[in-house]
């Protein structure tokens, strides 16, 4: 047959395009979307430029470096003294069981001790407001609180119960420092005149090494010193021997140490009364 002859509608297939793939084919991916990807990278990118732009250099405020600074204050000080507690902790820890009862014993003393001050000028105040003669009345009491305060101030005698301690430094290893330390624990025990060799101990006492010796106010005492102290035997003498404290620091430096008790201390050494230069009575 002739082309003529063909059927029309197999002209119009040869003429027109094939036809479109089904639905369920694959596609090749648009160029648009591969036109895009290099565009997506290059925004990508510059973000995380910008992100590291917005963390270094570090920016950090007036305000912001203060409170770091108090804070790191704060922290430092938590931790010294959770130490300090660590340490008195572990020495207490280490401590044996006798010694743990006397420490006991002793801090149960000292409160008593200020039970007794205590109703003591309760009782002088309840006095000065019941009594009929309240100006004589008065007047006895300011004359035992002179007293009181002449023993203190080391202007008067005083005698009582108290203890004796004597340490022998044959080594020369005793130091001025390791005296004031004994000095002060007998204070904080209750100890109320003390006197070293011949020397008042007051408020103002202040001990220096001197050579191979030890000066008490300016008072040159050489070794064995001697200790009377007036006070409570029971609360003293424990006060010297805790663990830790002054005699067991005494024989590591190879020095001897006795304490004795005693009924009757006497402390007669005197100091001169001394006028105040600047400090003067606020009473009118």
């Amino acid at each position: 047959m002739s082309n003529h002859d063909e059927a029309p509608e197999n002209r119009l297939r040869k003429e027109l395009p094939e036809e479109m793939p089904a639905a369920g084919a694959s596609e090749a991916p648009a160029v648009p979307e591969a036109v895009d990807a290099p565009e997506e990278q290059r925004s990508e990118l510059t973000g995380r430029q910008r992100l590291a732009k917005g963390l270094w250099p570090p920016r950090v405020t007036r305000a912001q470096l203060i409170v770091a600074v108090l804070l790191f204050g704060l922290g430092f000080g938590l931790a010294v003294q959770v130490a300090s507690n660590s340490d008195d902790d572990s020495a207490l820890r280490g401590a044996r069981q006798e010694d743990l009862v006397r420490i006991l014993d002793e801090l149960d003393d000292r409160t008593q001790r200020l039970d007794d001050e205590k109703q003591g000028l309760e009782k002088q105040r309840d006095e000065l407001e019941n009594s009929s003669n309240q100006a004589e009345e008065a007047r006895k009491q300011t004359v035992e609180k002179e007293r009181q305060l002449g023993i203190l101030a080391g202007t008067v005698a005083a005698q009582g119960p108290g203890i004796t301690m004597t340490i022998d430094d044959t080594k020369g290893t005793v130091e001025a420092d390791m005296l004031l330390d004994a000095i002060q624990e007998l204070r904080a025990a209750g100890a109320e005149a003390i006197q070293v060799n011949g020397v008042r101990v007051v408020a103002g006492t202040y001990l220096t090494d001197s050579g191979n010796s030890v000066s008490v106010d300016g008072n040159k005492i050489n070794a064995p010193y001697r200790f009377e102290v007036i006070g409570k035997p029971q609360d003293l003498e424990p006060a010297l021997n805790i663990p830790g404290g002054v005699v067991q620091t005494l024989e590591k430096e190879q020095a001897t140490v006795t304490i004795e008790r005693s009924d009757k201390i006497v402390v007669d050494a005197l100091r001169a009364a001394k006028r105040p230069d600047y400090a003067r009575s606020s009473s009118q």
